[in-house]
């Protein structure tokens, strides 16, 4: 069996979860990490694999067969996907939603003009619960659907609360209020504001001698952040904080409450969910799921940007169409 080389673009968390999550693949081989940061200061967990300087990968193109960048959408991933798709086939888990069609559009254009395929936005949401929305809205056309996500680390909200003047180190968790999920299953379809959907949870080592009441009310009154939530703020010690906030939990439900039938007076409900213990673990072995899938396409002569709407599921699995249709229909 040929297997499928793999590149990995940026080795930080999300870099390390797609080295992890290609050893659980027999059909898939690490090929290489680019990095810009000192190679030699890098060190894989796959004895053997070499690493290299960010600018050297477009001297590998045939060495690798699928380039997986792990970025920040921030500032990374608008430029390094285009330009990685000048020499690969590559995927990315863009996640900025209100940039996602110009992203689209640079990719596409880089990937069309040298013949290549690429796939953008794959992880959990955007991804999975992408699906999830579409299938749900086609399945019941008169209906709402609703997206709760946490509980889970936020990464940007706990950016904005260690830029606080007085906080040492601070994890912010984003909770779905339950009391609004039961409104949805109940199949009220309920209008439901920012403040009604989550709450904020922040947990914060303060420095020595900070004025905590202070820093309590720039976070609660933070623009943009969290001044239209219901925020609770608790001061805990470092000892604390390394033994209950050191992991990076996520997840979330995508709900669809829908009428069918005569006069449409029949509730259908579709929900899906997900309890994630590593957020950037599971967005990796999505993000390897779908490299599968790239190579497929590839394969088959396809070039231009495309996202998981566009993948059938098939090409997600190493079996083969007699294998999926003997055991999982």
């Amino acid at each position: 069996m040929k297997k499928i080389r793999i590149g990995i673009a940026g080795y930080g968390n999300l870099g390390r979860g797609v080295e992890l999550a290609i050893r659980q693949n027999e059909d898939m081989e690490l090929a290489g990490i680019f990095t810009r940061r000192d190679p030699a200061g890098v060190k894989p967990a796959t004895e053997g694999v070499q690493v290299y300087r960010m600018d050297q990968a477009k001297d590998m193109a045939d060495q690798i067969d699928v380039m997986i960048l792990c970025g920040g959408s921030a500032t990374d991933l608008p430029k390094q996907t285009p330009e990685m798709a000048k020499y690969f086939h590559v995927i990315d888990s863009f996640d900025t939603h209100a940039n996602i069609p110009q992203h689209f559009d640079a990719v596409d254009a880089a990937c069309r003009e040298n013949g290549h395929v690429g796939l953008i936005s794959v992880g959990w949401d955007p991804g999975l619960f992408s699906l999830n929305r579409l299938y749900a809205e086609s399945i019941l056309p008169n209906g709402k659907t609703y997206t709760f996500w946490g509980k889970g680390v936020s990464q940007g909200h706990s950016d904005a609360i260690r830029r606080v003047a007085g906080v040492k180190r601070g994890i912010q968790y984003t909770i779905p209020v339950e009391e609004a999920m039961d409104q949805v299953r109940q199949g009220n379809q309920p209008e439901l504001t920012t403040r009604q959907k989550h709450l904020r949870e922040c947990w914060i080592v303060a420095e020595e001698g900070a004025d905590k009441a202070q820093i309590e009310h720039e976070i609660k009154t933070m623009p943009n952040y969290f001044d239209e939530y219901d925020t609770t703020v608790n001061f805990i010690t470092e000892e604390e904080f390394d033994a209950n906030h050191n992991k990076m939990p996520h997840g979330g439900f995508v709900m669809r409450s829908g009428m069918t039938g005569e006069g449409e007076k029949t509730h259908q409900m579709i929900e899906y969910s997900l309890k994630l213990e590593s957020n950037p673990e599971f967005t990796s072995s999505v993000l390897v799921a779908y490299a599968r899938a790239l190579n497929r396409l590839a394969a088959e002569g396809a070039t231009g940007c495309k996202t998981v709407f566009d993948i059938a599921p098939a090409y997600l699995s190493p079996l083969d169409g007699k294998e999926l249709r003997a055991h999982m229909l």
